[in-house]
């Protein structure tokens, strides 16, 4: 094993970087990120959090932290996308909380929902415009779902730190597009069906079968990165292959998760 150098300790550090950036930006611009909006109600600024996912068992809670007793609240929903009428349910009091439940769903089966919040005669929408919509999944065990985090975020460092060794005219190509290759393989095509299967009840959602984002942008990197292993396999110095599939993967990283993921078509 070759021992790091401060160059390479450099290289490496601005693979994380970037690697890390792209991790938080897609994470905070998914669907299923949750929603924070803040409200003025009865004099006092208030901060709600609106959760966009749900996994597991049970039905989702949906809470208001607000200390002022006088406040009430109601919990509006209906199954999304449908033409149902919206539900109330009253929101009931637990201490400093208001709290309601979204019922339970089939997996990908996704829930749109407003809170309705009333102090004397000043009531307040939450959100202020439209809905939020909540999706539902099953639970993906922890032997499962750390692996494919670890190896999908070790995927994208190998990836980043392959475009530029490349760029940096190094001579690892070889070693550094395999095992990114390698990463992808297990992380995204073995185990990210294998969480598929647990979340919403199927292993590929994507092509040929359907349009899930998640699984198609996996596919798209991993074919990337298997035709820049077979050019640099024949050529050295293919380097543009190189960063061509690390732009892709960057790329691709960018792409909101679970942007157009499954759902639950309740017709």
């Amino acid at each position: 094993m070759r021992k790091l150098n401060g160059k390479s300790i450099l290289l490496w550090a601005i693979a994380l970087v970037i690697t890390m950036t792209a991790a938080v930006y897609q994470r905070k611009t998914g669907p299923t990120y949750p929603i924070g909006e803040k409200i003025n109600l009865a004099g006092k600024s208030i901060t709600v959090t609106l959760d966009r996912s749900h996994a597991g068992p049970g039905d989702q809670e949906v809470i208001v932290a607000i200390e002022d007793r006088s406040v009430t609240g109601e919990l509006h929903w209906r199954r999304y996308p449908t033409r149902d009428e919206f539900t109330a349910i009253p929101m009931k009091r637990k201490e400093e909380r208001l709290v309601a439940y979204l019922p339970h769903q089939p997996p990908a089966g996704k829930l749109e929902y407003q809170i309705h919040l009333r102090s004397g005669d000043e009531t307040v929408i939450v959100p202020a415009e439209g809905t939020v919509v909540t999706r539902f999944r099953g639970d993906v065990p922890a032997f499962v779902i750390i692996p494919h985090i670890l190896f999908m975020f070790l995927a994208m460092a190998y990836s980043n730190r392959a475009g530029i060794e490349a760029l940096s005219g190094r001579s690892r190509l070889r070693y550094y597009t395999f095992v990114t290759v390698l990463l992808l393989f297990v992380g995204g095509m073995i185990l990210g069906p294998i969480v598929q299967k647990y979340a919403f009840g199927a292993f590929w959602t994507g092509f040929p079968f359907g349009h899930d984002l998640t699984d198609n942008k996996t596919l798209v990197a991993f074919l990337g990165w298997v035709i820049a292993l077979l050019k640099v396999r024949r050529n050295p110095n293919a380097r543009v292959w190189i960063v061509g599939a690390a732009l892709l993967t960057l790329i691709v990283y960018l792409i909101p998760h679970s942007l157009l993921g499954s759902e639950l078509k309740y017709e």
